[in-house]
């Protein structure tokens, strides 16, 4: 029959249950004997143990046991113990830990109005709002710079939903603790209908047999995968795993939403700095959102240390908020009544130097060469020297930018002004021999020539097509009159036929316009009526134009019809 038992959770409580030692009243031993004890209330002043019929196992038998019946909610005495023990001190925990959490971590939205930023998939209307509305949410995939809160997100969307949310960093968690959250997020859904969010950071560090793990419970929706990465997803994760999942992209945000975070966090007595006589200045707070570059974890850091480190305000405290440490402990004292003013030197102080987001390896690398080579086919050599600039400053090698100043002066400038590519290959080589920081002066002095000259892109369109043509096309035998010198003479040795004579152009004369170019035979040099070349009207590519019309024009009279 089943008995309940109310214990106080005193001292000599705790330690009977650990070592098992008998009462006078039998409480203690029943407790520990039991082999099927229940939690069955979490008050933290005393404990309920409702135990069913006896079992007079050893203590190692049960706890050998222990692992099914914790699963479905019976424990030991030790489990007790540790569960009293638990709930007594994890309040303490927490507020520990949240003490010294930084502004950034303190300030993150905890319902979506008061997400910041993003509004092409969270404002009204937009996809994953109306996902949210209707409790039809997708494993997602978020992609974009740091600091514009995808981890943020994934946290408010489990409050919002009320759905369980673990979160794992890809780089840390092997397969056998995504396994463990699986099988612990089929057993919730069956047991109470509780749906799971996994969210795992950095997802592009999963290798691709870590990553086809998640595919069969991620298709039969087990779980809702939330993936953030800084990496383009349709390269950096398994296409298996993409066609699955909608991908979110993530933008940097606005200055004006910068400054809204900063305000929002000097205003906020419960987690940001209300409580104190701040003022910060205008100039401070743009400059924070200028040089955050769209990062709000950067600027809120940059108030932080700003605050921290001025003047009245006692440094090494955990936490300058009244209250930090729970609703019921007062937060540290600031030493100093005055009023502290943030202006903008010490807004300057706090920041730095900008951090360049850029990714050698990654999509920035290539963004960012792409914006150079389009400003410079553009005619823009402002934008071609702010984009070498950016490139530079994050460290990009000088001789990749090198190389592909070369492609440029072949591909966008040609012929229309045929000293780009030797500037082109100038260039190259001085990089090479002088280095950085020297070499930024001649890769600028390329790009603002190559921007500013002649542009055709005749040669790349003519070499294409002749491509095009010799992989598609039918192959072409090389005209008999000008094949090898040798091959001729072996074919009419053999009694083979070798067909015309070649006409050396240098015994030819012509007159005319064409003859100022060289000597214009009738001869056909292709076997086939095709033209690749097509001269632009621009630069130096403009005589050449009127050149290939002279030589054209000559070969047709030579020809004559038919």
């Amino acid at each position: 029959m089943q008995k309940l038992f109310r214990l106080p959770l005193t001292p000599r409580t705790l330690y009977c249950m650990r070592v098992g030692l008998r009462g006078s009243s039998g409480v203690y031993s029943r407790a520990r004997a039991c082999g099927r004890a229940r939690w069955c209330l979490g008050v933290p002043k005393s404990l309920e143990i409702r135990t069913f019929r006896p079992c007079f196992q050893t203590p190692r038998l049960r706890y050998g046991a222990g692992l099914a019946r914790r699963r479905a909610g019976f424990y030991t005495g030790v489990d007790l113990y540790d569960r009293a023990m638990a709930d007594l001190w994890s309040k303490q925990r927490r507020l520990a830990v949240a003490a010294v959490e930084p502004l950034a971590v303190r300030m993150r939205p905890r319902t979506l109005d008061e997400f910041a930023g993003q509004g092409h998939i969270l404002g009204p209307g937009k996809l994953l709002r109306r996902m949210l509305q209707a409790d039809a949410l997708s494993s997602l995939i978020l992609f974009g710079p740091p600091g514009v809160g995808k981890t943020t997100l994934a946290e408010v969307i489990a409050a919002t939903l009320s759905r369980h949310y673990e979160r794992e960093n890809a780089s840390a968690v092997g397969v056998a603790r995504i396994r463990e959250i699986i099988a612990s997020a089929e057993r919730r859904l069956q047991d109470n209908g509780q749906r799971t969010i996994l969210f795992l950071d950095e997802i592009h560090r999963f290798s691709k047999a870590q990553q086809d793990v998640l595919l069969g419970d991620v298709e039969r929706g087990v779980i809702t995968l939330i993936g953030a990465t800084t990496e383009n997803p349709l390269f950096a994760v398994n296409s298996a795993l993409v066609s699955r999942s909608t991908l979110l992209r993530f933008e940097p945000l606005s200055e004006q939403e910068i400054i809204t975070l900063l305000r929002r966090a000097i205003a906020d007595k419960e987690r940001g700095y209300g409580t104190m006589d701040l003022a910060v200045a205008d100039d401070a707070l743009a400059l924070w959102a200028r040089l955050s570059d769209g990062d709000a974890r950067r600027a809120l850091t940059a108030l932080e240390v700003a605050v921290r480190s001025s003047e009245g305000v006692p440094l090494g405290t955990p936490d300058l908020r009244a209250g930090s440490l729970g609703a019921d402990t007062p937060g540290p004292e600031v030493r100093g009544t005055h009023k502290l003013t943030i202006d903008l030197a010490t807004a300057e102080e706090s920041i730095q130097q900008k951090a360049a987001v850029y990714d050698g390896t990654g999509d920035e690398h290539y963004d960012a060469i792409s914006a150079m080579i389009k400003s410079i086919r553009g005619c823009d050599p402002d934008a071609a020297v702010y984009w070498l600039a950016r490139m530079l400053e994050a460290g990009e090698d000088p001789r990749f930018i090198a190389r592909r100043l070369a492609v440029i002066a072949s591909e966008d400038v040609g012929n229309a002004d045929p000293r780009a590519i030797t500037l082109a290959d100038s260039a190259w080589q001085l990089t090479e021999r002088l280095g950085m920081p020297e070499c930024r002066i001649t890769l600028s002095q390329c790009a603002i020539y190559l921007a500013l000259t002649s542009k055709s892109n005749a040669s790349i369109l003519a070499i294409d097509e002749a491509l095009e043509d010799v992989r598609a096309g039918r192959t072409l035998p090389v005209p008999a009159h000008v094949k090898d010198t040798n091959v001729r003479k072996a074919a009419s040795k053999g009694g083979i036929k070798g067909g015309q004579r070649y006409d050396y152009n240098h015994e030819v004369t012509t007159t005319g316009p064409a003859g100022e170019i060289g000597g214009i035979t009738a001869q056909d040099y292709l076997g086939t009526s095709k033209t690749y070349y097509r001269p632009s009207e621009r630069g130096a590519e403009k005589i050449l134009k009127e050149r290939l019309e002279a030589i054209r024009a000559e070969r047709r009279r030579l020809q004559g019809p038919g």
